[in-house]
């Protein structure tokens, strides 16, 4: 059959039109994403700074010009090592006074007292006798009574004189109380010339030292700070909205800044007991059982928390999702071609990826934008949109993080 002109162009037209009603029908093309099963994690990730778990201040405890100054940062100290050394002269002087004070005591005045007490106790028994000589010879009517008060005076004079020598060797024999008052200054003041010695009273490495030789330094002043050697933790500002995910126990991942290629493991060990009013953080340390050597005091690391996980959850890209309050939010799902605006139940939420727990299956396809002005029903095609990668993390899957502050 041969068409006219006006039936040809007709045809066209109503083939045209019905192109354009099929196309039309069809609905809009639209990204979605197809819903999958996955290994899901959930992190708190926050930047922190190492810390030694216990710092030691040193400082000198008397007021002295430095002499001497042996250690510097990053030097390694032990338990009586030499840091400072404080100019002795004065001290040793006195030191030297109450060390021949004691040798003049041993050598010279010791045996004067013991001397003195056999002169005195010598004349005590002569002074005896004579006073028994004359009571003899008054007895007899030989002596007059005056001789003998004055035989008894002088008696009791030697007997005074004696006691005191008594006393005065005493005071001056090995054990008494010369000696004890002399050897007491002579430790008080070695004790103080020790004290011109600063020494480490911890094993550790030097982190801060603020004296140098000729500096006059006083107690109090803080002249060295010490990491004590021990397990090295890492100090977090994390926001307070994470409370709810962060327990103790949880392991991290920790990432120098310095060495991005050399990751190690920590575990919360810490949650501060209030929050920082002005910041909204709260503090948390972790602690690394094995600290790798690179690591520095106040060095920069950022920290990876793992709050969740799971081996096989149902995951929704967080753009997909619309009115997100709490666990609950709306997504919008293309079902036999039409829209269908559908509530969900969340489990671990980061900031790429969700779990949905309840309200979808394993294959639906979800509006990439869940906003899409279209009224529920609406015929639409779809058009495959890849899941986003910016948070994959090797074998285990897509690392989410939560949003935390970030110093």
């Amino acid at each position: 059959m041969i068409l006219t002109r006006p039936a040809t162009a007709l045809l066209l037209a109503a083939c045209a039109c019905a192109l354009v009603f099929w196309w039309w029908w069809r609905g809009p093309a639209l990204p979605a994403y197809e819903l999958a099963v996955m290994p899901l994690q959930q992190t708190v990730v926050a930047s922190g700074r190492v810390a030694a778990v216990s710092r030691a201040q040193v400082g000198a405890e008397m007021t002295g010009v430095v002499l001497e100054r042996r250690v510097r940062e990053g030097d390694r100290v032990a338990p009586g090592d030499v840091m400072l050394v404080l100019r002795p002269d004065e001290l040793a002087a006195q030191v030297r006074q109450a060390e021949v004070a004691l040798q003049q005591l041993e050598t010279a005045t010791r045996p004067q007292a013991e001397l003195a007490l056999t002169r005195a106790e010598t004349t005590l028994l002569q002074a005896r006798r004579e006073a028994e000589r004359r009571r003899d010879l008054t007895a007899r009517g030989l002596l007059s009574r005056e001789a003998l008060e004055q035989a008894e005076e002088a008696e009791t004079l030697a007997q005074n004189g004696a006691a005191t020598a008594r006393v005065a060797a005493a005071a001056v024999a090995p054990g008494g109380t010369e000696e004890a008052v002399l050897r007491a200054g002579l430790a008080s003041l070695q004790a103080q010339l020790a004290k011109t010695t600063v020494r480490s009273e911890v094993a550790g490495t030097v982190l801060t030292r603020d004296v140098e030789p000729g500096d006059l330094v006083q107690p109090g002043k803080v002249l060295f700070t010490v990491a004590r050697d021990g397990e090295t933790e890492i100090r977090v500002p994390l926001d307070e909205k994470n409370l709810a995910f962060l327990a103790l126990g949880q392991p991290a991942v920790v990432l120098a800044d310095a060495y991005p290629g050399r990751p190690f493991d920590a575990r919360l060990r810490f949650l501060a007991p209030r929050v920082d009013p002005e910041r909204g953080t709260v503090e948390a340390h972790l602690s690394v059982a094995q600290a790798p050597d690179f690591l520095r005091e106040d060095m920069t690391v950022s920290v990876s928390i793992l709050t969740g996980r799971r081996d096989s959850a149902l995951a929704l890209p967080n753009d997909a999702l619309a009115a997100v309050q709490g666990a609950r939010a709306q997504v919008v799902r293309v079902s036999e071609g039409r829209l269908q605006r559908v509530a969900v139940e969340l489990g671990l939420r980061g900031t790429a990826f969700s779990e949905v727990t309840t309200g979808l299956a394993a294959g639906d396809r979800i509006l990439v934008d869940p906003g899409v002005a279209l009224a529920e029903g609406t015929r639409v095609r779809i058009e495959p949109w890849p899941l986003p990668l910016g948070e994959r993390s090797g074998a285990d899957g897509n690392r989410n993080a939560l949003p935390v502050q970030f110093d």
